[in-house]
């Protein structure tokens, strides 16, 4: 009882050390960072508009002869709200069951894009989420497609170019919007938007040359964001420029790396996509086959810094008195994994499964969340799928699952066999040893059949936990009572009596409901086996349940819940089998014997 005294005493000391150090050193420090990037920041604008005001005919440099030019104004921003950048241009309207928003005149750019059935927290009036914002704000993010010509071609649509609507001035799925540019030159533009009842838009262009001779013209497509995601990236998923062109394949650069690397141009190819993938959101390019393209991932400093995946197409040649078509999708909204794959299949969207990042185990995680989202379909709750799936995973490793706890039967009942070889060889390890394997031998047990049972757990676990993390359809998605969020932590925790203290706890002490719920089925799991005679392996086997619950108290929900039902689930099975083999269960009395003062050695 000492020992565990000392061992609480250090927990708790533990636990006081790293809440004081979070509070009083990483808080401070990390709000002190914010000021100075925040003082950094108003520093360097400060000082381009004096350079600007001294110079006013400086401005942006001008893209290089073929580049891909920058946004219009320099990508100047605006201290306005969004409604109010949004008012300052001319625009033609989004509506769709799945989106809305408008499109930009001024480059005929999407730069305005809410997601209908998706909001930013569970409650209720929480607001849609805002995919995609006009340059001039903060957190400015577009898809824009437009032509890169030369002497002969004049001015071509571009960032800055301003488009007439011809026709519908709404885009709805049923009625496509079609927008005109007609230049010096005598070419003419003639753009269709189009889009589907989820999330992929169509941009045709028609070039019709009217001049008297043949103009080459190149067409190109990117993706421009000037933020990151406000919640730091992970190892679990990709978030960043992404993109499969060509030989080189799927194209992955976190925005870390893009920042480093500046620059980074795949091979050319005449197939793919790329864009730029969040969490759960998405906007990507689809190039057309027809003509060769070359991909292109950057971090630009020029101007304003932006991340940005592009594409620019080798010349398009169009006769004089003939006219050329070149067709881009633009995909833009949620990463749903039934979508997803269907574009990839209907449309012939090379790999663009990959969108979703379900890492090296695929193989895996793939038919996991398959699983889950079939059960989905007839429970009517992730969380019943997920506890529905545990049960079927259990069924189809129950005979390997058998044969381990048969053989942990086993070893109970030759444990005293096992005693007497230790006390035999106290003083002889090779001698107690070589008499342990043959004692294994002869009653034909594996000492490592305990392990397989856990064993079998890790990929599931890992793969349940990559299903949870990375789809949408897990986002926001409820179980039962308080948890309304399956890929969220428990919201709740034990050290403010869940709920009833008003306090603000830091996050290493949001210990809730379910972890405690896991902890507990860990802790009488492993308390059906005897407790080891090593004094070390005991402490662990002690432990371990504690560390567990801390640790997984940070994980979602739904991973928390299946490993408490697999637990509950493993200890009925080792139950059961156990008394089919004739061997003491031993929880009862491991428990007695945990909490009975052991005798002094004076008595």
């Amino acid at each position: 009882m000492e020992n565990n005294r000392n061992f609480f005493i250090t927990i708790a000391l533990s636990v006081l050390i790293l809440t004081l150090w979070q509070v009083f050193y990483m808080n401070p420090r990390v709000e002190a960072q914010r000021e100075a990037a925040k003082i950094e920041q108003q520093r360097v604008e400060e000082q381009k508009k004096a350079a600007e005001a001294a110079n006013p005919g400086a401005g942006t440099p001008a893209p290089a002869p073929g580049a891909i030019p920058n946004a219009p104004g320099g990508d100047t921003v605006t201290a306005a709200g969004r409604d109010q950048a949004l008012a300052a241009s001319t625009r033609v309207k989004i509506d769709t069951p799945s989106l809305e928003g408008s499109i930009n005149l001024t480059g005929a750019r999407l730069d305005d894009l809410k997601l209908k059935h998706y909001t930013e927290t569970v409650d209720k009036n929480s607001p849609e989420i805002e995919l995609l914002n006009p340059s001039t704000l903060p957190t400015g993010y577009f898809a824009e497609i437009g032509f890169v010509g030369n002497d002969k071609t004049g001015t071509v649509p571009g960032a800055d170019t301003v488009w007439s609507i011809e026709g519908n001035p709404t885009l709805t799925p049923s009625t496509p919007v079609t927008l005109t540019y007609t230049n010096d030159k005598g070419l003419t533009f003639k753009r269709t938007f189009s889009v589907d009842g989820d999330y992929m838009f169509t941009v045709s262009d028609t070039v019709q040359n009217s001049g008297s001779s043949a103009v080459s013209l190149s067409n190109y497509g990117r993706v421009t964001r000037y933020d990151k995601p406000a919640v730091a990236s992970t190892y679990v998923l990709h978030e960043g420029l992404i993109g499969f062109t060509g030989a080189e394949g799927l194209q992955e650069h976190k925005y870390a790396s893009i920042e480093k690397d500046k620059e980074v141009k795949p091979g050319k190819s005449t197939d793919g996509w790329l864009g730029i993938t969040d969490k759960y959101w998405a906007v990507t390019v689809v190039p057309s086959e027809k003509q060769p393209f070359q991909p292109r991932f950057g971090y630009f400093v020029d101007g304003r810094h932006r991340y940005q995946s592009d594409f620019l197409t080798d010349p398009i040649n169009v006769e004089a008195g003939q006219s050329a078509t070149v067709e881009t999708e633009v995909f833009a909204g949620a990463k749903e994994v039934a979508k997803i794959n269907a574009y990839a299949e209907d449309r012939h969207i090379k790999r663009f499964d990959l969108l979703i990042d379900w890492g090296w185990f695929h193989f895996i995680t793939k038919p996991m969340f398959w699983l889950i989202d079939t059960l989905y379909k007839f429970l009517g709750n992730f969380g019943l799928a997920i506890l529905a799936t545990t049960v079927i995973v259990k069924a189809i490793f129950f005979p390997l699952a058998n044969k381990s706890y048969a053989s942990m039967a086993n070893m109970k009942k030759v444990q005293p066999k096992m005693l007497e070889i230790r006390e035999k060889y106290a003083d002889d390890k090779m001698k107690q040893q070589q008499a342990m394997m043959e004692l294994y031998k002869t009653e034909k047990i594996n000492p490592l059949a305990g392990c397989w049972p856990v064993a079998l757990q890790i990929p599931v676990f890992f793969s349940l936990y990559k299903v949870l993390y990375i789809t949408i359809e897990m986002r926001h998605a409820p179980f039962f009572g308080w948890i309304q969020d399956l890929a969220a932590p428990d919201p709740t925790s034990l050290f403010n009596l869940f709920g009833l203290i008003p306090v603000t706890l830091p996050h290493m002490l949001m210990i809730g409901v379910w972890p405690l719920i896991m902890g507990v089925t860990m802790f009488l799991q492993m308390r059906m086996n005897p407790t080891p005679p090593d004094p070390t392996q005991a402490a662990i086997f002690t432990w371990m349940p504690i560390i567990f619950t801390f640790m997984m108290a940070g994980f979602p929900a739904g991973l928390v819940i299946y490993w408490a039902w697999n637990n509950t689930l493993s200890i009925l099975q080792q139950g059961v089998i156990m008394k089919r083999q004739g061997a003491k269960i031993e929880l009862w009395d491991n428990l007695v014997a945990l909490f009975r003062k052991k005798p002094s050695p004076a008595e």
